[in-house]
């Protein structure tokens, strides 16, 4: 697609990548707090394999290429319609499953909140070097 800077698109997978990471290295013992201590519920971060490390990036990189086409596509092209543009995409999905996962899933509010923390940095991140990036 025409647009589309590939390297931005690094660069973004890259930072939310690590700004996640950061995340749940200061959230994650209330993470697993809240997971009641389950072992089978969630993962030692300390001891992440490979192939996890893998598909975490590779989801990164799907989120980061799916909000670049919006970026093209809207033709975005500075850090304050980017970041509002990340708002916009936060609220109508993660913000909105997570929401869901409390309403009827019955997961705790605090847990939802973390992964919510979680999502609106990495999207906001994105969404901002993207938009700088586009022109």
């Amino acid at each position: 697609m025409p647009g589309l800077n590939f390297w931005a698109i690094a660069v973004a997978t890259v930072a939310a990548f690590v700004a996640s990471s950061l995340w749940y290295a200061f959230f994650g013992k209330a993470r697993i707090k809240l997971l009641g201590n389950d072992e089978g519920a969630t993962a030692d971060m300390r001891k992440v394999r490979p192939l996890k490390i893998f598909i975490e990036i590779l989801r990164s990189f799907v989120v980061t290429y799916v909000l670049a086409r919006f970026v093209v596509l809207l033709d975005v092209a500075d850090w304050r319609s980017a970041v509002r543009l990340g708002l916009w995409v936060w609220i109508g999905f993660p913000l909105m499953i997570l929401v869901g996962s409390v309403l009827w899933d019955k997961r705790p509010w605090k847990l939802a909140a973390i992964h919510a923390g979680d999502w609106l940095v990495k999207i906001v991140l994105m969404a901002a070097i993207l938009g700088v990036w586009h022109k």
